[in-house]
Order: C-alpha cells, then structure tokens, then sequence
C-alpha cells in the first residue's frame, strides 16, 4: 500500500498542475459519479490527508480519492501516450489546456461539498505530514487501547494518518521495539511515534524510499523485504510474519534479537490473528 509520503509528493505534483486552471476535461469512471461531468470546474488546491487525497474545486466540491494497494495519479502534457496501465483501469481523468491528470486503480474515490470533507476523513488521526502534525493527539489514541499490538496501532490511521507498513517494520526495528508488543509496554512511545515522523519527512520530497539513507536497491531498508538476510546491526536472520485482523493481514519484518523484548509476547494470542477479537482498521 503506498504510503503517506507517496500520497504527499502526488499531491504536490497534482497541485503544481492543476491549481488555479481550468479544467477542459474531467471524467469520473467509476459507477457512483459516472454522471458527474467536472468539465468548466477550477481546482482551487490538491492537498494530501493521510493517505487521501483531496481535489478541492473553487464552487464548493471536494473529489477524494484513496490509492489503496494499487492506485495511481500519472500526469502527462497532452498527446503524449498513458502509460499507466490498460484503459479499463483508468477511473478519473482530469486535464487542463498545459496537463493530463490521470488515475488508475482508484479507490475511494467520492464527491462531497467542501465544508463537509470531514464525512470523508474526520476520523482519522492527526497527519504525520500535514501542517497540523499533533504529537500529544496521536499518543493519546494510540494509548486509548493499551493492549493493541504496536505494529498493528501504528497502522490504523485512526490513531496517526500517513504511515504505511514500510514504516512501520523501519521505525520499529530503529526503536527496538518487538512489532508483536502491547502499546502499553513501548518504552518509550513519543519517540517510536516521531522516529516514523522523521522518516517519511525524510522521502517526501522524492519517489525512492529509504530508512537507511543509502537509495541503492538492497541497501535502502533495515528489515522491510529482508526475510532471512543478516540484520544489518547484529548479524541475526530477519524473521517475517503476518500480522493484523483477520483478512487484512500485513508482512511484518523484524529482528528477533535486536527487537527482542523483556516482555513475553505471544503472537497467537493478542488481537487480529485467528481465533480472537480483532478491530477492523480503517484507511
């Protein structure tokens, strides 16, 4: 799932097209707005929020599209042939006299009046990225359920909008803490939470990202996609496992012994693994 910096660095792209312009073309291909014609429409902004993004139009109307697991905004100049992906998989296209705004794979994708978007995003937390970034906010949700599994807590954007499964296994691993861990048995939780922060502030500004500071495929993450490689700090195999509610289970990566904890975990039997009460995590 692409993560909130990905959305954040889209958005800016997409605002540095669309803003102010009008559009000359503007298609919805999905079956609940495929009767909405955006054509004539003046972007006011694009901006991220968390992992959405929102298309605000200067007569009052937000359009809010989610990427999920595999959706993308391309932009082409005009004439220039799509390249991202098969037609059928274009569901919105919004272009103005100098830009081609395309989106494939679009999830979520919804129209509401402006000065009611929070029907779409108002439950989610405080944006790691946003200029509203509300540290005290996100921990006390985080600490609302202080059984929760801290791999799993970080990724209900309930609790903090924007990360991503990237990460979290990176910004775990950095703090030492064992994904499987209550959230109450984070030692030290507000610098687990901005260890994440920095992280994605760091990739914003660019498609690659890297936990490691090192871009090079292979040497730009700690433990995300390293299953049975040495850990980069003591040489132990990197472990790999599934971990969330049921049916929405996420890879996690993670290093039995630099992540180990003093305090017995049991991932069997702690919520959102089969067999026991699991919340169904928003995005």
């Amino acid at each position: 799932m692409p993560e909130g910096d990905t959305v954040w660095l889209a958005a800016k792209r997409m605002d540095t097209a669309l803003h102010g312009a009008t559009l000359r073309r503007g298609e919805l291909r999905v079956p609940q707005l495929a009767a909405v014609d955006l054509a004539g429409a003046v972007v006011a902004e694009v901006v991220p929020r968390g992992k959405h993004m929102l298309i605000r139009l200067a007569d009052g109307r937000t359009l809010r599209t989610h990427y999920r697991m595999d959706g993308s905004w391309h932009i082409y100049r005009p004439g220039s042939r799509w390249r991202g992906g098969p037609g059928h998989s274009i569901r919105a296209v919004l272009a103005t006299e100098e830009w081609e705004c395309v989106g494939y794979r679009l999830h979520d994708m919804a129209m509401v009046p402006t000065a009611q978007e929070d029907q779409l995003v108002g439950h989610l937390g405080p944006d790691v990225l946003g200029p509203g970034w509300d540290l005290d906010e996100a921990l006390r949700r985080l600490r609302a359920r202080p059984d929760e599994q801290i791999g799993v807590a970080i990724l209900d954007q309930r609790n903090l909008a924007g990360p991503g499964n990237l990460y979290k296994v990176e910004s775990l691993f950095l703090c030492g803490v064992n994904p499987w861990a209550r959230v109450a048995d984070v030692p030290d939780l507000p610098a687990l939470v901005e260890r994440a922060r920095t992280l994605m502030l760091a990739n914003r500004e660019r498609p690659e990202q890297s936990t490691t500071g090192d871009t090079r495929r292979g040497q730009d993450h700690w433990v995300a996609g390293r299953k049975g490689r040495p850990c980069r700090r003591c040489r132990t195999p990197i472990q790999l496992g599934d971990q969330g509610p049921d049916l929405q289970e996420r890879v996690t990566w993670w290093c039995p012994s630099c992540q180990a904890t003093p305090v017995p975990v049991d991932p069997h039997a702690r919520t959102g693994l089969p067999g026991t009460p699991a919340r169904r995590a928003r995005y």
